[in-house]
């Protein structure tokens, strides 16, 4: 039987305020027949469900199309208006020729015209200073409605943060609205049904408003680095039982007062005195006479855009694991929870204490060698809450405008009983379905694919940062760069990185500099983010599309990606990208390796080239031939460049960079060394490098070999040169966040599968599974961000949340379980399934819940015989690589096969080797 299901509108099921005119519609069939697959399709979309279902398609009627497309067919219909809702179904001819409806799904577009705002930014009298905290205030409007309340929409957003309700009432679930983008371009807004929250008389709509990134503190700068009070723009539109229609809107009518938040701040923490509380304040009861009129602002000259990606929400509850520690002494009482995980979000405190006790809550993600809370990595990031009780009752409380990284839960000054309901911690990150799962023979492994995923979920909170506790906890390009590949095959992160696509277009200066972090820093201490870091802007879009078969993301992306390319040429004589005598920032260079330099201007080069690469076929997609053949020639003269400077028989020799250039660098190297104490692995005679220029290094290896700049006959000595200098390095590997994620991959792509296992298994630092033999429960910033020798790094930089290094899930995925996409067919439409058995392991699994429906590869190595099965979701095929060795005999379903290769269509496959 064949099923029509998941209708999605640009990434979402019924999406309510979307902006998108055009938008693309999917779907999935599921279904058990061996083959399914889908022959044709017919959309049909109407104004109202009663139109769909009378067959009155008066919006659009693709007509039955002969085609498999089931995902981003766009909508061709009559043009599409601000408000409008639009009903859709599709009927699906499978291949039996069997015709199948799917059910109804909706979507509705938002303002289209920043124009159709009618009201004013409104706020507050406070404003604070670039280090002084303020309230967060409360605005109140009262609203009669004359006839009941037939449908209505809030259309809200703020310069800061905002949590809205009607009647007391919260209209929404949602965290941290409206998200982080460049305040001096665009804010993103959202629309909410508030029909059931509205009634008949007098009704109260109610605003509490943060600081959040627009007004509070960003990184180690100062607050108000895009406004200076947080300021809210709303609009009511209800539509009444006797056709009459009202418009509420934020204006100088409302009023406002403070209440018990006495600050707030993302990296600071919130403050929370229960006695300023005043019950009702957003319903219709609640005497405001002593209120305020608010302050009005003028409108910013930015945009007002739908939020068509994920928003922030509490996504788990996480419990202790252990009874609480009791480590208080004369001066303070101090006890301490461990919720066992490293977590993001913030906790609920329970529990009562008299009047006027103020508790403190302090957040740790490790314990010093004495079990207290290790706060220094934490740098200026204060991340403390304190709740001052009114009375003796027992409470529940909850922060609301800020969020710390923590596994560890200090409450000082808390004379009540602590039990392990005391304190719950509370999980937020940006609404993703996790879609991959990864689980294999070595518990070990499967505690660090664990950590990738939370590592993701602390890390992707509105935007993809680096780290989510210290007093940072911005969009470094270079940390995504490494982890987009990995963070598709765990989570649905289609929506999420598309809406941050546009903040890299946002960010990009007139030249075509891309900046470190995206969302760009006011004030920021490097302009380009230099070779790695800024190339996501090329790097994220196409894995995307390939990951999500999202061609507009290209289209939107290309003339950011175009720009991003000429600047590079224009500021890269020769082809040699950031070489020494280059006056701008050469880049991070590879970022925390371990003994081994790597050139900036080689890596540089070599990105240049991946490029280069990626743009022809870019160009290819888009069908812009003469781009195509453009981008190719570059990759070849880049490549040409790299081999005249770089390689065995070069004549360039090491020169000395501008002083300003030099000294950044020095800095950036001092800081990337931390405690890390130098060793000398002696001189390095290389047949492929130029040793008169630099010594080789394995990310120098790593990004020639990946990146396709070898002449053919020198790979072969490049891949025994790699290997040599892991062994010498006692089977561990050298390379920082540049090279790292494609070490594994060139190794098992180039003959050398038992070195990667060997590194993957390798439990002493530097190395993937040192971290978890210390109790990680993410992925650490640094290789050594503590050992047994050198204790903690320096404070200046030791995140134990940093996803970067987590870039080994991919290699997981597509060499150990054996699950990858086929370039031509991006999307998982016809997948390529090459499991690579090895390095110790008896079984391994790997399951992606795909656009299409869910791909697995589970194989099982048993008394010398492999059996694999694999399930390829409906309409889409595979290519199946069955890993045979000494002429081993092979079935599939049953039936001898004597090719190592088999296509195959969707269905369940079980393949058995010996």
């Amino acid at each position: 039987m064949t099923v029509i299901t998941n209708l999605v509108c640009e990434y979402r099921q019924n999406p309510l305020g979307i902006d998108v005119t055009n938008p693309r519609l999917g779907w999935q069939m599921q279904s058990s027949n061996q083959g399914a697959r889908q022959t044709a399709y017919q959309v049909v979309a109407a104004s109202t469900s009663e139109n769909l279902h009378g067959g009155q398609a008066d919006l659009w009627d693709s007509g039955r199309i002969e085609s498999d497309q089931s995902l981003h067919v766009v909508y061709g219909g009559k043009a599409l208006q601000s408000r409008q809702r639009v009903y859709w179904q599709v009927t699906v001819w499978d291949e039996t020729g069997a015709a199948v409806q799917s059910e109804t799904a909706w979507f509705e577009i938002g303002l289209l015209d920043n124009g159709e705002w009618a009201g004013q930014w409104i706020g507050a009298e406070l404003r604070g200073g670039p280090r002084s905290l303020i309230p967060a205030p409360l605005l109140r409007k009262a609203i009669t409605l004359s006839s009941a309340p037939q449908s209505a929409r809030l259309y809200v957003t703020a310069l800061g943060l905002y949590e809205c309700s009607i009647n007391g009432q919260a209209v929404s679930d949602d965290v941290f609205n409206p998200g982080w983008t460049d305040y001096s371009k665009r804010v993103q807004y959202k629309v909410y049904d508030v029909t059931k929250l509205l009634k008949l008389g007098d009704n109260v709509l109610g605003a509490a408003l943060g600081d959040g990134w627009a007004v509070g503190h960003i990184s180690w700068n100062h607050r108000q680095q895009y406004v200076d009070r947080p300021r809210l723009l709303a609009q009511l539109e209800v539509t009444l039982d006797d056709g009459s229609k009202l418009s509420v809107v934020t204006d100088e009518s409302w009023r406002y007062q403070f209440g018990p938040i006495l600050s707030n701040d993302l990296l600071m923490g919130e403050e929370y005195d229960a006695r300023l509380e005043m019950p009702g304040w957003d319903t219709p009861s609640f005497d405001d006479r002593g209120w305020r009129s608010v302050e009005t602002f003028e409108a910013p000259p930015i945009e007002i855009v739908a939020t068509n990606g994920p928003t922030v929400k509490r996504i788990e509850e996480l419990k202790p694991v252990a009874d609480p520690v009791d480590k208080g002494n004369f001066t303070a009482s101090r006890v301490i929870f461990d919720l066992g995980q490293n977590m993001v979000g913030w906790v609920r405190f329970k529990g009562s204490a008299p009047a006027n006790t103020t508790i403190t809550l302090r957040y740790a993600e490790v314990l010093n060698d004495d079990g207290t809370m290790y706060t220094t990595n934490l740098r200026s990031a204060r991340a403390v809450d304190y709740y001052t009780f009114k009375d003796a009752n027992e409470v529940e409380w909850e922060p609301t405008f800020t969020f710390h990284g923590f596994r560890y839960v200090e409450i000082q000054d808390y004379p009540g009983k602590v039990t392990r309901d005391t304190i719950t911690g509370i999980v937020l990150h940006s609404e993703m379905a996790q879609t991959g799962d990864f689980q294999c023979s070595d518990p070990t492994i499967n505690q660090l694919q664990k950590n990738i995923v939370w590592g993701q979920r602390g890390n992707f909170v509105d935007i993809p940062t680096d780290c989510p506790q210290r007093d940072e906890r911005l969009g470094w390009t270079g940390d995504i760069q490494v982890f987009v590949r990995t963070a598709a095959y765990n989570m649905d992160v289609a929506g999420f990185m598309t809406k941050w696509a546009q903040d890299v277009t946002d960010s990009q200066s007139a030249e075509g500099i891309v900046p470190p972090v995206v969302p760009k820093m006011r004030t920021s201490f490097v302009e380009d983010g230099g070779p790695a870091w800024s190339d996501a802007a090329v790097i994220c879009p196409w894995t995307i599309y390939l990951c999500y078969g999202d061609k507009r993301i290209l289209e939107t992306s290309y003339s950011t990606m175009t720009k991003f390319v000429d600047f590079l040429l224009a500021s890269s004589p020769g082809y040699i990208r950031c070489a020494p005598e280059y006056e701008g920032w050469p880049g991070f260079g590879d970022w925390l390796s371990i003994n081994a330099a790597t050139p900036r201007d080689l890596i540089g080069t070599a990105f240049l080239a991946y490029d280069a690469a990626l743009m022809t076929k870019i160009a290819a997609v888009l069908g812009k031939t003469a781009d195509e053949a453009k981008y190719r020639q570059l990759f070849e003269d880049v490549k040409a460049a790299f081999g005249a400077r770089y390689l065995k028989g070069s004549t360039a020799r090491a020169s000395e960079r501008p002083s300003d250039a030099r000294r950044r660098m020095d800095e950036a190297d001092a800081i990337s060394r931390g405690n890390l104490k130098e060793v000398d692995y002696g001189a390095v005679q290389s047949a492929v490098f130029n040793t008169d220029l630099f010594t080789p290094t394995q990310t120098s290896y790593v990004l020639a070999l990946y990146f396709d700049l070898l002449p053919e006959e020198r790979r072969a000595a490049a891949v025994e040169e790699l290997v040599a200098d892991i062994q010498r390095r006692n089977m561990h590997l050298s390379t920082g966040f540049v090279g790292a994620p494609y070490l594994p991959h060139v190794l098992s792509n180039n003959g050398r599968l038992d070195m990667a296992y060997e590194l993957v298994n390798q439990k002493t630092w530097p190395s993937w599974l040192y971290s978890v033999t210390q109790g990680a429960t993410t992925i650490w910033e640094r290789w050594d961000g503590w050992t047994e020798e050198n204790g903690f790094q320096s404070p200046a930089m030791n995140s134990f949340n940093h996803y970067a290094y987590g870039s080994i899930g991919a290699w997981l995925y597509n060499t150990t379980a054996g699950i990858e996409i086929d370039p031509a067919q991006p999307a998982y439409k016809h997948s390529i399934l090459r499991p690579q058995p090895g390095g110790g392991l008896t079984n391994a699994n790997g399951t992606i819940n795909t656009p299409y429906g869910t791909l697995s590869s589970q194989w099982e190595l048993n008394d010398g015989k492999l059996d694999w099965q694999v399930n390829v979701p409906p309409n889409t095929t595979a290519t199946l690589h069955i890993p045979i060795s000494n002429g081993q005999p092979v079935s599939v379903n049953g039936t001898v096969v004597n090719d190592a290769v088999q296509e195959v269509s969707a269905g369940q496959y079980h393949i058995v080797v010996g």
